[in-house]
């Protein structure tokens, strides 16, 4: 009778090891998804800076803000989440017209917020951007 209870022992951990490993595999799917923060964009109005620190035909990364701001022409301003749509990491740097998510190697382009690699399928998330007296503002009635 003592082979019983270690059987099921041996069962039952196998079980939690098997569940624990799928947990793991879920977590570093290739699905796109917008990450793991609750808003990948601004809930409330941020003051981002001067327009002019953001050079025409380039864009700005505001890590601290999680937004990307770029400018494809003078006077004119897109804004993205800078947040990875793969497993929520915040892009690092902006490289050749696009911005890298330092996780997985996920890059975005800077103008449309596409991804132009993977393994992210899904593209950054529009944050609305204006000049307002003089400075740009991101996020909600902006």
């Amino acid at each position: 009778m003592s082979g019983q209870p270690a059987a099921r022992r041996t069962v039952l951990k196998g079980a939690a090891l098997a569940g624990a490993a799928g947990l793991g595999v879920a977590a570093c799917s290739t699905d796109s998804k917008l990450g793991h923060a609750e808003t990948p964009t601004p809930t409330a109005p941020v003051a981002l800076g001067a327009p002019d620190e953001v050079p025409v035909g380039g864009a700005k990364l505001y890590r601290e803000q999680r937004v990307m701001v770029s400018c494809p022409a003078k006077g004119e301003y897109k804004a993205f989440s800078a947040q990875c749509t793969h497993a929520g990491c915040v892009l690092d740097k902006i490289e050749d017209g696009h911005g890298n998510c330092p996780c997985h190697g996920s890059r975005f382009d800077v103008m449309t917020g596409q991804p132009v690699h993977g393994p992210a399928t899904v593209p950054l998330p529009v944050v609305p951007v204006k000049v307002k007296d003089g400075r740009l503002v991101a996020g909600p009635d902006a």
